[in-house]
């Protein structure tokens, strides 16, 4: 890894790049199958482009997102947009460039989307986001699909929305979306979606309406403490719980959001020990990289694999020291990993952070009055 500067964020395109095509792999024979790359996990252009041109499609949450798919050359009619405070020029900005889906999250941004289409002499494609109050196995931050998330409309308001949506004027009701959480490995959460969709699908349709497309959202995730084991996600066991337990009707499309399962394990962030400190409590490995890099650990105590490249190549026969992992920023919660067993390390060490590729540059600050890290493509 010589010749980077640092902190730096380094991508593995030939990785992304098998990661892309072990998904169409797994549903490539299935034309009912339509996946959309959560942008939020990793907006760097160069990566949105790789992914438009393999024919993906873009989920978005804001509108520069929007914006940003569109440069990256996503064709508008695969774009959604989700979000529970879409702003009025970000519905503008949508609806001008004909996007194929807004995932409305209240009644209230319904009505506001239908004011703003029929100005502008539009129709709004629109799904509706139902919470299906589906308790995922992960972190309580990023559970986004139960009753007291903020996420969606309540299940039990779904046909009154519906009804209301087929009064409005500019607006096509199109179909439910759905999301649960984020970093779940555990098949059975989806299992769980599953099931409830089936019940919500069939009131649906014994009310006299009909969706003709689901979006399950996304959510599966990425093994961080084997990365190498492990650099491309479970697809199989992903795509075939939906097949076995999604009760799909006849022509509906099946949408799925992925992001962190795309792209986490083709990025590392790269750092240089600054410092080796020894107190008597505790030894502590000073980074150049911080929670302004990688704000993860600080935020939802993530934990990511830590490599000190310079130890390997010294091939020595030390004993691993047990040390915390911390940054340069001026908060005691800028620590990416405490008693952590690494190989001796000194001042002048690159260490990898791996798994890093999502939720890591998106989400870096100039906190500090620090510079935003530099991006590398190998």
């Amino acid at each position: 890894m010589k010749g980077f500067s640092t902190p730096a964020y380094v991508y593995d395109t030939q990785l992304l790049n098998d990661t892309l095509e072990s998904i169409k792999a797994e549903t490539c024979n299935d034309p009912a199958f339509c996946v959309h790359y959560a942008i939020k996990a990793n907006d760097q252009h160069d990566i949105l482009t790789m992914i438009a041109k393999q024919g993906f499609g873009a989920d978005c949450v804001s509108g520069g997102e929007v914006r940003a798919s569109i440069e990256a050359g996503f064709p508008a009619e695969l774009i959604t947009f989700a979000g529970v405070g879409k702003a009025d020029w970000e519905i503008v900005l949508a609806l001008e460039n004909g996007i194929g889906m807004f995932n409305v999250e209240s009644r209230e941004e319904m009505e506001v989307i239908s004011e703003i289409a029929t100005a502008m002499n539009k129709v709004a494609h629109i799904s509706l986001r139902i919470n299906p109050d589906v308790h995922a196995n992960t972190h309580a931050h990023i559970t986004t699909g139960r009753a007291e998330n903020k996420f969606g409309i309540a299940s039990e308001d779904m046909l009154e929305v519906v009804r209301l949506s087929n009064d409005l004027p500019g607006l096509s009701f199109e179909g439910l979306h759905f999301h649960i959480g984020s970093q779940l490995l555990d098949m059975s959460d989806f299992e769980a979606l599953c099931l409830r969709i089936n019940q919500l699908q069939d009131k649906l349709e014994s009310a006299g309406f009909h969706a003709k497309n689901i979006n399950v959202g996304g959510g599966l995730g990425v093994d961080y403490e084997h990365p190498q084991e492990h650099p491309i996600a479970n697809f199989k066991a992903y795509f075939s719980t939906f097949r076995q337990h999604l009760q799909l009707l006849q022509g509906q499309r099946l949408h799925f959001e992925l992001g962190r399962s795309i792209v986490a394990q083709a990025g590392i962030l790269l750092s240089k020990v600054l410092y080796v400190k020894h107190t008597a409590t505790k030894n502590f490995v000073i980074l150049d990289a911080g929670m302004t890099e990688l704000l993860r650990p600080a935020l939802y105590g993530a934990l990511h694999k830590i490599e000190n490249l310079s130890a390997e190549e010294r091939h020595t026969d030390e004993s691993p020291e047990c040390v915390d992992v911390v940054g340069p920023i001026c908060e005691s919660s800028d620590v990416f990993a405490r008693d952590y067993l690494l190989p001796h390390t000194q001042r002048g060490d690159l260490v990898a952070i791996r798994t890093a590729g999502a939720y890591g540059q998106t989400m870096a600050s100039t906190y500090n009055h620090r510079p935003l890290p530099k991006v590398y493509f190998i």
